[in-house]
């Protein structure tokens, strides 16, 4: 069987390599703060946690419930307030973890679109030489109602994104409420 990492073409391999860098960069970059509630997310994320939680709550249950003078009699006063102790700071160990993860996943769209607008730039400018080539020996470009002129011009980053705002509707509109769609304004300005 042929080795799989030798049948990825060079450029992906960078790429591939690129990634994990980032990924690694990110993981050394964490604080301990960060380490700590990581791992007690993916701890209370385990059926390993579902399971002990259900034992030990069924435990105190039985245990307190049948002694003559139970240390936490029904309706499990104490139980109810470690169990809210719990919950205050799983949340809170959730959220930072969260908050890490979107911030992580921030960056990576900043990146993702940075990519994308110098691809482009690029693809724009190769455009432009191929359609300067194909003036150059009298090749006639077959693009019908001007493509080929819209797709020269450089794209506006910020009408895209003003065309965008007003062609999607506000996630906290109703559905009932949504416009009926307009005529898509043109992709480039």
């Amino acid at each position: 069987m042929p080795d799989k990492a030798a049948a990825v073409p060079e450029p992906a391999a960078r790429n591939i390599e690129a990634i994990a860098s980032l990924e690694r960069e990110a993981l050394h970059d964490q604080s301990r703060l960060d380490r700590f509630t990581g791992a007690v997310t993916a701890a209370a994320g385990s059926p390993a946690f579902l399971v002990a939680h259900a034992v030990w709550f069924g435990g105190w249950i039985v245990f307190n419930v049948t002694r003559e003078r139970p240390p936490d009699p029904y309706p499990f006063g104490l139980l109810m307030l470690i169990v809210s102790l719990e919950a205050i700071f799983l949340s809170a160990a959730v959220l930072m973890t969260q908050n890490r993860m979107q911030r992580q996943a921030d960056k990576r769209a900043h990146l993702d679109l940075q990519v994308n607008l110098l691809a482009e730039q690029e693809l724009t400018t190769m455009l432009k030489m191929l359609t300067g080539l194909c003036q150059r020996l009298d090749v006639p470009i077959g693009a019908r109602d001007g493509q080929v002129e819209q797709l020269l011009e450089e794209t506006d980053v910020q009408t895209l994104a003003t065309a965008l705002d007003r062609e999607m509707p506000d996630a906290t509109t109703a559905p009932s409420s949504v416009p009926e769609p307009r005529t898509p304004s043109p992709r480039r300005s």
